[in-house]
């Protein structure tokens, strides 16, 4: 039997209406694939409180998390990620890079142009559709 794992990503938003995305480096699992940042729910913790300790651990910086915007299950090879993806914005700071291989701000309307896990696509497509 497959392992399952509930996580949590954040889909950060700027003033110009661009949204942050991470790309996994060589090292991590689903490596080379962009992301919603943010990681696994730890015991205790809501999905909310994972984020903002997830945002701040791995970018440095601080967010307020929204509504959310998509539930979606997919199973990979080896795992069944339950990945719940939050709207969010930095309250304090600027995202820095320690695990990831890249990041960058992207337009909502060019998220479908980045390789994302496909557990992400469901929200990818959901904030594309919208204005």
């Amino acid at each position: 039997m497959k392992k399952s794992v509930h996580v949590v990503g954040a889909i950060i938003e700027n003033e110009e209406k661009e949204i942050f995305c991470a790309l996994r480096s060589p090292e991590m699992s689903l490596a080379n694939y962009w992301e919603f940042p943010g990681g696994k729910i730890e015991a205790g913790e809501t999905p909310q409180q994972a984020l903002e300790r997830e945002i701040n651990e791995e970018f440095s910086c601080k967010i307020e998390v929204g509504q959310k915007v998509e539930d979606t299950t997919y199973e990979y090879e080896k795992v069944i990620v339950r990945l719940e993806t939050y709207m969010a914005k930095i309250i304090y700071g600027v995202p820095t890079i320690s695990e990831h291989a890249d990041a960058k701000w992207v337009l909502r309307q060019n998220l479908s142009q980045l390789d994302f896990a496909p557990a992400d696509i469901p929200a990818v497509d959901k904030l594309a559709n919208q204005k």
